[in-house]
């Protein structure tokens, strides 16, 4: 069987309560949800790009919105449009090659 330790959505417990599976629950604390969030992050970009599915897409874009609520990250689309305005956003589909020092 294996074991696992992870930020999981929130109806999960309610799934495996469902199907019968135990588990241990607990609440992160504010730092630790944090951590966890990045590690979530990188868990779900990785399934992306072996999947590139509409799903795993989505999955990534719900670990975003959830670190864009966190008081570090809560100016990040302001920061965003700010960017796009000065350096545009991927619209144009640009490709550049050449060297980098």
């Amino acid at each position: 069987m294996k074991k696992y330790n992870k930020l999981v959505r929130d109806r999960i417990p309610e799934t495996l309560d469902l199907k019968g599976i135990p588990y241990e629950k607990r609440i992160a604390s504010t730092e630790e949800y944090r951590n966890e969030l990045i590690k979530k992050l990188k868990e779900e970009v990785d399934e992306f790009m072996k999947e590139e599915s509409m799903g795993e897409l989505a999955d990534v874009v719900e670990v975003v919105e959830s670190l864009k609520i966190l008081d570090e990250f809560k100016d990040v689309e302001k920061l965003r449009i700010q960017k796009k305005e000065e350096r545009g956003g991927f619209d144009k589909r640009i490709i550049l090659k050449g060297e980098k020092d």
